[in-house]
Protein backbone atom coordinates (compact mmCIF):
# COMPACT_ATOMS: atom_id res chain seq x y z
CA UNK A 1 0.00 0.00 0.00
CA UNK A 2 1.20 3.49 -0.80
CA UNK A 3 0.93 6.06 1.97
CA UNK A 4 0.37 9.77 1.58
CA UNK A 5 2.10 10.52 4.86
CA UNK A 6 4.51 8.84 7.27
CA UNK A 7 4.36 9.85 10.91
CA UNK A 8 7.44 9.00 12.97
CA UNK A 9 6.39 8.47 16.58
CA UNK A 10 3.09 7.46 18.18
CA UNK A 11 3.16 9.94 21.03
CA UNK A 12 0.83 12.88 21.41
CA UNK A 13 2.41 14.90 18.59
CA UNK A 14 2.36 11.97 16.20
CA UNK A 15 -1.14 10.83 17.10
CA UNK A 16 -2.52 14.34 16.62
CA UNK A 17 -0.84 14.65 13.24
CA UNK A 18 -1.96 11.19 12.13
CA UNK A 19 -5.57 11.76 13.11
CA UNK A 20 -5.88 15.09 11.34
CA UNK A 21 -4.20 13.71 8.23
CA UNK A 22 -6.53 10.70 8.26
CA UNK A 23 -9.54 12.97 8.51
CA UNK A 24 -8.21 14.82 5.49
CA UNK A 25 -8.59 11.49 3.65
CA UNK A 26 -4.87 10.78 3.60
CA UNK A 27 -3.43 7.31 4.05
CA UNK A 28 -1.06 7.44 7.02
CA UNK A 29 1.62 5.06 8.28
CA UNK A 30 2.68 5.59 11.92
CA UNK A 31 6.09 4.16 12.81
CA UNK A 32 6.89 3.74 16.52
CA UNK A 33 10.12 2.24 17.89
CA UNK A 34 8.58 1.33 21.26
CA UNK A 35 6.17 -1.56 21.77
CA UNK A 36 3.28 0.74 22.61
CA UNK A 37 1.57 3.94 21.52
CA UNK A 38 1.23 7.01 23.70
CA UNK A 39 4.87 8.06 23.89
CA UNK A 40 5.90 9.37 27.29
CA UNK A 41 2.29 9.79 28.42
CA UNK A 42 1.78 6.00 28.19
CA UNK A 43 -0.01 4.47 31.17
CA UNK A 44 -1.43 1.14 32.31
CA UNK A 45 -3.54 -0.33 35.10
CA UNK A 46 -1.48 -2.47 37.46
CA UNK A 47 -2.56 -5.60 39.37
CA UNK A 48 -3.97 -3.49 42.19
CA UNK A 49 -6.31 -1.54 39.91
CA UNK A 50 -4.17 1.59 39.98
CA UNK A 51 -3.41 3.50 36.77
CA UNK A 52 0.35 4.01 36.60
CA UNK A 53 2.01 6.57 34.34
CA UNK A 54 4.95 4.68 32.85
CA UNK A 55 7.18 7.70 32.35
CA UNK A 56 6.28 9.92 35.26
CA UNK A 57 3.18 11.96 36.07
CA UNK A 58 1.28 13.66 33.25
CA UNK A 59 -1.43 16.14 34.13
CA UNK A 60 -3.28 17.65 31.23
CA UNK A 61 -4.18 21.30 31.36
CA UNK A 62 -4.85 24.04 28.82
CA UNK A 63 -6.46 27.39 28.26
CA UNK A 64 -7.04 26.54 24.62
CA UNK A 65 -10.64 25.44 24.10
CA UNK A 66 -9.89 24.09 20.62
CA UNK A 67 -7.27 21.72 22.05
CA UNK A 68 -9.59 20.73 24.89
CA UNK A 69 -12.48 20.04 22.51
CA UNK A 70 -10.24 18.07 20.15
CA UNK A 71 -9.03 15.69 22.87
CA UNK A 72 -12.51 15.33 24.32
CA UNK A 73 -13.46 13.63 21.09
CA UNK A 74 -11.28 10.70 22.18
CA UNK A 75 -11.71 10.56 25.94
CA UNK A 76 -13.64 11.83 28.89
CA UNK A 77 -11.63 13.56 31.58
CA UNK A 78 -11.65 13.29 35.34
CA UNK A 79 -11.70 16.94 36.38
CA UNK A 80 -8.63 16.61 38.57
CA UNK A 81 -6.76 19.73 39.75
CA UNK A 82 -3.13 19.07 40.56
CA UNK A 83 -1.66 20.05 43.93
CA UNK A 84 1.98 19.75 44.93
CA UNK A 85 3.70 20.15 48.27
CA UNK A 86 7.42 20.50 48.87
CA UNK A 87 9.48 19.05 51.71
CA UNK A 88 11.59 21.94 53.01
CA UNK A 89 13.33 22.27 56.38
CA UNK A 90 11.56 19.21 57.76
CA UNK A 91 8.03 20.32 56.87
CA UNK A 92 5.62 20.06 53.98
CA UNK A 93 4.64 23.39 52.45
CA UNK A 94 2.54 24.38 49.40
CA UNK A 95 4.25 24.71 46.04
CA UNK A 96 4.30 26.86 43.90
CA UNK A 97 5.19 29.47 46.50
CA UNK A 98 2.12 31.28 47.75
CA UNK A 99 1.06 33.23 50.85
CA UNK A 100 0.77 30.08 52.99
CA UNK A 101 4.20 28.84 51.90
CA UNK A 102 5.84 32.04 53.10
CA UNK A 103 3.94 32.13 56.39
CA UNK A 104 4.73 28.50 57.23
CA UNK A 105 8.36 28.68 56.22
CA UNK A 106 9.21 31.92 58.04
CA UNK A 107 6.79 31.62 60.96
CA UNK A 108 4.94 34.81 60.14
CA UNK A 109 1.31 35.75 59.51
CA UNK A 110 0.80 38.26 56.72
CA UNK A 111 -2.27 38.94 54.59
CA UNK A 112 -2.22 38.20 50.88
CA UNK A 113 -1.93 41.89 49.99
CA UNK A 114 1.43 42.07 51.78
CA UNK A 115 3.06 39.12 50.01
CA UNK A 116 4.24 41.20 47.08
CA UNK A 117 5.94 43.65 49.41
CA UNK A 118 7.52 40.78 51.39
CA UNK A 119 9.01 39.36 48.19
CA UNK A 120 10.21 42.81 47.13
CA UNK A 121 12.14 43.13 50.41
CA UNK A 122 13.58 39.61 49.96
CA UNK A 123 14.86 40.60 46.53
CA UNK A 124 16.30 43.90 47.78
CA UNK A 125 18.40 42.13 50.42
CA UNK A 126 19.78 39.67 47.85
CA UNK A 127 22.70 39.78 45.41
CA UNK A 128 22.22 39.02 41.72
CA UNK A 129 22.98 40.41 38.29
CA UNK A 130 20.29 42.33 36.46
CA UNK A 131 19.07 41.85 33.85
CA UNK A 132 19.47 38.14 34.67
CA UNK A 133 21.25 36.03 32.08
CA UNK A 134 21.10 32.73 33.94
CA UNK A 135 18.62 30.73 35.98
CA UNK A 136 20.08 31.59 39.38
CA UNK A 137 19.96 35.36 38.88
CA UNK A 138 16.50 35.13 37.34
CA UNK A 139 15.05 33.26 40.31
CA UNK A 140 16.72 35.45 42.92
CA UNK A 141 15.43 38.52 41.09
CA UNK A 142 11.90 37.13 41.55
CA UNK A 143 11.92 35.73 45.09
CA UNK A 144 15.23 36.54 46.78
CA UNK A 145 18.04 34.31 47.99
CA UNK A 146 16.29 32.62 50.92
CA UNK A 147 13.39 31.21 48.93
CA UNK A 148 15.68 30.42 46.00
CA UNK A 149 17.93 28.31 48.21
CA UNK A 150 14.98 26.62 49.93
CA UNK A 151 13.13 25.54 46.79
CA UNK A 152 15.25 25.83 43.66
CA UNK A 153 19.01 25.71 44.12
CA UNK A 154 19.46 22.06 45.11
CA UNK A 155 16.44 20.86 43.14
CA UNK A 156 18.01 22.33 40.01
CA UNK A 157 21.31 20.60 40.74
CA UNK A 158 19.52 17.27 41.06
CA UNK A 159 17.28 17.79 38.04
CA UNK A 160 19.89 19.14 35.60
CA UNK A 161 23.22 17.99 37.10
CA UNK A 162 24.75 21.43 36.75
CA UNK A 163 24.82 24.72 38.68
CA UNK A 164 21.86 27.06 38.06
CA UNK A 165 24.32 29.70 36.84
CA UNK A 166 24.97 27.52 33.77
CA UNK A 167 21.29 27.27 32.80
CA UNK A 168 19.18 29.77 30.90
CA UNK A 169 16.28 31.52 32.67
CA UNK A 170 13.79 29.75 30.39
CA UNK A 171 14.49 26.52 32.30
CA UNK A 172 11.76 27.48 34.78
CA UNK A 173 9.41 29.23 32.40
CA UNK A 174 6.35 27.57 33.94
CA UNK A 175 7.13 28.22 37.64
CA UNK A 176 4.52 30.45 39.25
CA UNK A 177 4.70 32.59 42.38
CA UNK A 178 1.41 33.64 43.94
CA UNK A 179 0.48 36.26 46.47
CA UNK A 180 -2.85 34.58 47.26
CA UNK A 181 -3.64 31.21 48.86
CA UNK A 182 -4.35 29.30 45.64
CA UNK A 183 -2.46 26.02 46.12
CA UNK A 184 -3.18 24.51 42.71
CA UNK A 185 -0.10 23.74 40.65
CA UNK A 186 -1.83 24.88 37.46
CA UNK A 187 -4.47 27.55 37.01
CA UNK A 188 -5.50 26.78 33.43
CA UNK A 189 -9.22 26.82 32.68
CA UNK A 190 -9.33 23.18 31.58
CA UNK A 191 -7.58 20.49 33.61
CA UNK A 192 -7.91 16.75 34.03
CA UNK A 193 -6.76 13.17 33.55
CA UNK A 194 -8.28 10.89 30.88
CA UNK A 195 -10.63 8.60 32.81
CA UNK A 196 -9.50 5.50 30.89
CA UNK A 197 -5.88 6.63 30.69
CA UNK A 198 -3.69 8.42 28.17
CA UNK A 199 -2.88 5.21 26.32
CA UNK A 200 -6.56 4.59 25.59
CA UNK A 201 -6.97 8.19 24.49
CA UNK A 202 -4.10 7.87 22.00
CA UNK A 203 -5.39 4.49 20.81
CA UNK A 204 -8.72 6.17 20.07
CA UNK A 205 -6.94 8.95 18.19
CA UNK A 206 -5.19 6.38 16.01
CA UNK A 207 -8.32 4.29 15.48
CA UNK A 208 -9.12 5.29 11.91
CA UNK A 209 -9.39 3.34 8.66
CA UNK A 210 -6.78 5.57 7.05
CA UNK A 211 -4.15 4.93 9.76
CA UNK A 212 -1.78 1.96 9.84
CA UNK A 213 0.63 1.44 12.75
CA UNK A 214 4.00 -0.32 12.99
CA UNK A 215 5.35 -0.87 16.52
CA UNK A 216 8.85 -2.01 17.51
CA UNK A 217 10.23 -0.47 14.34
CA UNK A 218 13.02 2.09 14.11
CA UNK A 219 12.24 4.63 11.40
CA UNK A 220 15.91 4.90 10.52
CA UNK A 221 16.02 1.20 9.61
CA UNK A 222 13.32 1.86 6.98
CA UNK A 223 14.15 5.42 6.04
CA UNK A 224 15.59 4.62 2.63
CA UNK A 225 12.99 1.98 1.79
CA UNK A 226 9.80 3.99 2.29
CA UNK A 227 8.56 7.16 0.73
CA UNK A 228 5.56 9.42 0.98
CA UNK A 229 4.61 12.93 -0.01
CA UNK A 230 4.94 14.02 3.62
CA UNK A 231 6.97 12.80 6.59
CA UNK A 232 6.00 14.09 10.03
CA UNK A 233 8.98 13.63 12.32
CA UNK A 234 8.61 13.70 16.11
CA UNK A 235 11.85 11.94 17.07
CA UNK A 236 15.22 13.27 18.22
CA UNK A 237 16.24 16.31 16.21
CA UNK A 238 19.99 15.63 16.27
CA UNK A 239 19.61 11.98 15.28
CA UNK A 240 17.65 12.87 12.15
CA UNK A 241 20.63 14.87 10.88
CA UNK A 242 23.22 12.28 11.88
CA UNK A 243 24.49 14.41 14.78
CA UNK A 244 26.29 16.63 12.26
CA UNK A 245 26.51 19.52 14.74
CA UNK A 246 27.08 17.24 17.71
CA UNK A 247 24.70 15.50 20.08
CA UNK A 248 22.17 17.63 21.89
CA UNK A 249 22.26 17.30 25.65
CA UNK A 250 19.12 15.88 27.24
CA UNK A 251 18.21 14.86 30.75
CA UNK A 252 16.66 11.48 31.31
CA UNK A 253 14.76 9.99 34.23
CA UNK A 254 14.69 6.75 36.16
CA UNK A 255 11.43 5.69 37.79
CA UNK A 256 11.29 3.34 40.76
CA UNK A 257 7.83 2.06 41.66
CA UNK A 258 6.85 0.89 45.12
CA UNK A 259 3.53 -0.48 46.37
CA UNK A 260 2.49 -0.20 50.00
CA UNK A 261 -0.27 -1.70 52.15
CA UNK A 262 -1.73 1.74 52.72
CA UNK A 263 -4.78 3.56 51.48
CA UNK A 264 -2.61 6.63 50.81
CA UNK A 265 1.11 7.24 51.10
CA UNK A 266 1.02 11.05 50.97
CA UNK A 267 -1.67 13.77 51.13
CA UNK A 268 -1.35 14.94 47.51
CA UNK A 269 -0.35 13.33 44.25
CA UNK A 270 3.13 14.84 44.08
CA UNK A 271 5.63 15.80 46.76
CA UNK A 272 8.85 17.57 45.74
CA UNK A 273 12.11 16.98 47.61
CA UNK A 274 14.38 19.88 46.63
CA UNK A 275 17.03 19.38 49.32
CA UNK A 276 16.71 15.90 50.83
CA UNK A 277 17.31 12.44 49.31
CA UNK A 278 18.41 11.61 45.77
CA UNK A 279 14.98 11.65 44.16
CA UNK A 280 13.38 14.90 43.04
CA UNK A 281 9.76 13.93 43.71
CA UNK A 282 7.40 11.16 44.71
CA UNK A 283 4.11 10.72 42.86
CA UNK A 284 1.17 8.71 44.19
CA UNK A 285 -0.99 7.72 41.26
CA UNK A 286 -4.29 6.96 43.03
CA UNK A 287 -4.94 10.67 43.48
CA UNK A 288 -5.31 11.28 39.75
CA UNK A 289 -8.45 9.23 39.16
CA UNK A 290 -9.63 8.64 42.71
CA UNK A 291 -9.15 4.89 42.29
CA UNK A 292 -10.11 2.59 45.16
CA UNK A 293 -7.63 0.01 46.37
CA UNK A 294 -6.37 -1.33 49.69
CA UNK A 295 -2.85 -0.70 48.37
CA UNK A 296 -1.17 2.33 46.83
CA UNK A 297 1.55 2.62 44.21
CA UNK A 298 4.05 5.47 44.25
CA UNK A 299 6.86 6.50 41.92
CA UNK A 300 10.27 7.79 43.04
CA UNK A 301 11.79 9.92 40.29
CA UNK A 302 15.56 10.13 39.79
CA UNK A 303 17.09 12.36 37.09
CA UNK A 304 20.00 10.94 35.14
CA UNK A 305 22.25 11.72 32.20
CA UNK A 306 21.84 8.58 30.08
CA UNK A 307 18.62 7.00 28.87
CA UNK A 308 15.46 8.06 27.10
CA UNK A 309 15.58 11.82 26.42
CA UNK A 310 12.94 13.79 28.33
CA UNK A 311 14.14 17.38 28.65
CA UNK A 312 16.53 19.34 26.48
CA UNK A 313 19.14 21.07 28.66
CA UNK A 314 18.86 24.84 28.30
CA UNK A 315 22.45 26.03 28.15
CA UNK A 316 23.86 28.51 25.66
CA UNK A 317 26.06 25.83 24.08
CA UNK A 318 23.20 23.37 23.72
CA UNK A 319 20.85 26.00 22.30
CA UNK A 320 23.46 27.01 19.73
CA UNK A 321 23.53 23.41 18.48
CA UNK A 322 19.75 23.20 18.55
CA UNK A 323 19.45 26.39 16.50
CA UNK A 324 21.81 25.01 13.85
CA UNK A 325 19.61 21.93 13.53
CA UNK A 326 16.49 24.10 13.35
CA UNK A 327 18.01 26.00 10.41
CA UNK A 328 18.26 22.63 8.65
CA UNK A 329 14.65 21.95 9.59
CA UNK A 330 13.51 25.23 8.02
CA UNK A 331 15.14 24.29 4.73
CA UNK A 332 13.64 20.81 4.75
CA UNK A 333 10.17 22.09 5.61
CA UNK A 334 10.38 24.53 2.69
CA UNK A 335 10.49 21.52 0.35
CA UNK A 336 7.03 20.49 1.52
CA UNK A 337 8.19 16.96 2.25
CA UNK A 338 8.81 17.23 6.00
CA UNK A 339 7.23 18.61 9.15
CA UNK A 340 9.11 18.52 12.47
CA UNK A 341 6.99 18.74 15.59
CA UNK A 342 7.02 17.93 19.30
CA UNK A 343 9.47 18.19 22.18
CA UNK A 344 12.15 16.10 20.51
CA UNK A 345 11.38 17.04 16.92
CA UNK A 346 11.75 20.75 17.68
CA UNK A 347 14.20 20.47 20.57
CA UNK A 348 11.88 22.56 22.67
CA UNK A 349 10.02 22.23 25.94
CA UNK A 350 6.30 21.82 25.33
CA UNK A 351 3.46 21.04 27.70
CA UNK A 352 0.99 18.47 26.36
CA UNK A 353 -1.52 21.03 25.14
CA UNK A 354 1.23 22.90 23.30
CA UNK A 355 2.24 19.65 21.60
CA UNK A 356 -1.32 19.12 20.36
CA UNK A 357 -1.72 22.76 19.33
CA UNK A 358 1.58 22.90 17.43
CA UNK A 359 1.05 19.56 15.69
CA UNK A 360 -2.55 20.35 14.72
CA UNK A 361 -1.64 23.79 13.41
CA UNK A 362 1.21 22.56 11.24
CA UNK A 363 -0.82 19.70 9.76
CA UNK A 364 -3.93 21.74 9.09
CA UNK A 365 -1.87 24.39 7.32
CA UNK A 366 -0.01 21.87 5.17
CA UNK A 367 -1.01 21.85 1.51
CA UNK A 368 -0.70 18.56 -0.34
CA UNK A 369 0.27 18.68 -3.98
Amino acid sequence: MRFDAIVVGAGLAGATAARILAEREKKVLVIEQRNHVGGNCHDYKNEYGITVHSYGPHIFRTGNKNVWDFLNRFTKFNYYQHRVISYVDGRFVPFPINRDTICQLFGIDIPSEEVENFLKKEVERSKFEFPPKNLEDFLISQIGERLYEAFFKNYTMKQWNRPPKELLPETVARIQIRSNRDDRYFTDRYQGIPIYGYTKMVENMLDHDNISIMLNVDYFDLRDAIDAELTVYTGQLDRFFGYKYGKLEYRSLNFELATYDLEYYQPVATVNYPNDYDWTRITEYKHFLGERSSKTTVCFEYPRTEGEPYYIVLTNENMEKRNKYMEEVKELEKTGKYIFVGRLGEGKYYSMDQVVESSASKIMNYKFR
